[in-house]
């Protein structure tokens, strides 16, 4: 299992970001000059801060531990064989 680190989670927005521009804008246009892809990375960026909006968690801790525990529950009972294996 992987845990992130607890100060990681602005990093992953960071990461859903340049996923977005990726995804919305690069992948679609045809750039023959760097010039070209500032210009549409940065307009990009205006349109999507004119628009920000604050990332909410939307699950709480005792949530996600849960979730996580429910996790290894699963993982552990999987991977022991079942008396018909062995």
């Amino acid at each position: 299992m992987h845990l992130p680190l607890t100060s990681s989670s602005w990093f992953n927005q960071v990461e859903r970001f340049f996923a977005l521009l990726t995804d919305k804008k690069i992948r679609r246009g045809v750039y023959r000059r760097v010039a070209a892809l500032r210009a549409d990375i940065t307009s990009f960026i205006d349109r999507h801060n004119a628009d920000a909006k604050p990332f909410r968690w939307t699950k709480s801790a005792e949530d996600i531990l849960a979730s996580i525990e429910r996790f290894c529950r699963m993982s552990s009972s999987s991977a022991m064989p079942s008396s018909t294996e062995r």
